[in-house]
């Protein structure tokens, strides 16, 4: 199937000329290496520092990731959340698996890998950063459901999770589809050698300009616009609550003022505690989502922008570690979106309070001859 993929991927690319548009200076037009690098000075040494730097980021994703996915899937009920941050883990494990093909055209620098690898190569990689983008989106949008519906019950629901796990990969799949129709396998002409590179040929700019907006709108500014919108909405669920937390409001004829300035004092510090520690963990969540994901879309538009601008310098060594520093997002995932899950002694669930003052309440209770009806309301299992 991969292979009658990637034939239909080439036949349709080489009916096309590459770039036939007015807006372009073919005088200074070159097409971009991506991962050949055609190092003049201290090439081993480099390729080296390269090698060993992605044989790290390869490992600690591998372990980190399906360490996680056995300890989520190990005892632990089916539900909705789980089943996203499971799916999260398995784009991340398919999005590392580039990286042997990346260290071997690192080595040989000439394309050698052949021209089905070149169409799926970067599709690959394409569709799984989508889809991971996609799944951190739908988990915020889950969390901030459940939280604001007060689900006191972790839920399943079998179609709604097959049809967003779906929509998921299939709208990656086809939004990132130009990377297998116009990756193709060319010869240039290098240091007075012939080489061959994997790079993008598009028909025409308009439409490169065209797609990479759309791409970078859908898969990357709208699910960015969606994590922060969930992630604020729960800050302002637990902001709010907080306010109904006052133990004056419901024993106001039963406890002495000492009393109540005592469950005061005690609930505000509560709350300011669970508030601080809820900012700092949303906060962590949208910074490491930006952080990782933002390099690797500005670099492509740089590249896009390098065919108009003669002056712009974007290097194949630039494209690299840009990449490198992207793929880190596979160990922080299984940190941010797993760890907490399977230590929840350490790692504490955030809590909305109806009525829960941190005083004494059974004492005060006995002693004023008054019974307090205790309504908890917990964050569902955990924010991330």
């Amino acid at each position: 199937m991969i292979g009658s993929l990637s034939k239909q991927c080439a036949a349709i690319g080489l009916k096309m000329k590459p770039h036939s548009s007015p807006f372009l200076n073919f005088g200074n037009f070159s097409y971009f290496y991506f991962f050949s690098d055609f190092k003049t000075t201290q090439r081993i040494l480099v390729t080296s520092l390269e090698t060993l730097t992605l044989s790290f980021v390869l490992l600690l994703a591998l372990v980190g990731n399906l360490g996680a996915i056995a300890l989520l899937v190990r005892g632990r009920l089916l539900v909705n959340k789980h089943c996203f941050v499971l799916n999260l883990f398995v784009a991340d494990l398919l999005f590392v698996s580039a990286i042997p093909l990346i260290i071997s055209v690192r080595w040989t620098e000439s394309w050698i890998l052949g021209v089905p690898a070149c169409h799926l190569l970067f599709y690959v990689m394409s569709i799984s950063a989508c889809v991971t983008i996609t799944t951190l989106a739908t988990i915020s949008l889950e969390r901030m459901h459940a939280i604001l519906h007060l689900e006191l019950v972790p839920v399943f629901n079998g179609k709604f999770v097959l049809s967003a796990l779906a929509f998921i990969w299939l709208s990656s799949a086809f939004t990132s589809l130009p990377f297998c129709l116009f990756f193709h396998v060319i010869t240039v002409t290098v240091h007075g050698k012939v080489m061959q590179i994997c790079t993008m040929m598009w028909p025409n700019v308009p439409g490169e300009i065209f797609w990479e907006i759309t791409f970078t709108s859908l898969d990357f500014v709208i699910p960015g616009l969606i994590i922060i919108i969930s992630y604020v909405k729960i800050l302002q669920c637990q902001l709010s609550v907080g306010h109904l937390l006052d133990p004056t409001l419901h024993f106001t004829n039963s406890i002495s003022s000492r009393e109540r300035l005592q469950c005061r004092t005690e609930n505000h510090i509560l709350v300011s505690r669970q508030d601080l520690k809820l900012f700092r963990t949303l906060l962590l969540l949208m910074v490491s989502f930006f952080l990782t994901w933002s390099p690797i879309f500005i670099t492509m538009f740089l590249i896009l922008l390098r065919n108009f601008q003669s002056g712009l310098l974007v290097s194949s060594s630039l494209f690299f570690w840009v990449v490198v520093f992207t793929f880190s997002s596979t160990i922080l995932n299984p940190v941010l979106y797993g760890v907490s899950h399977f230590r929840a002694k350490q790692f504490r669930s955030f809590c909305c309070f109806t009525v829960v003052p941190r005083c004494k309440i059974s004492n005060m209770t006995r002693s004023h001859g008054v019974q307090a009806h205790l309504i908890v309301h917990r964050f569902p299992y955990e924010v991330t």
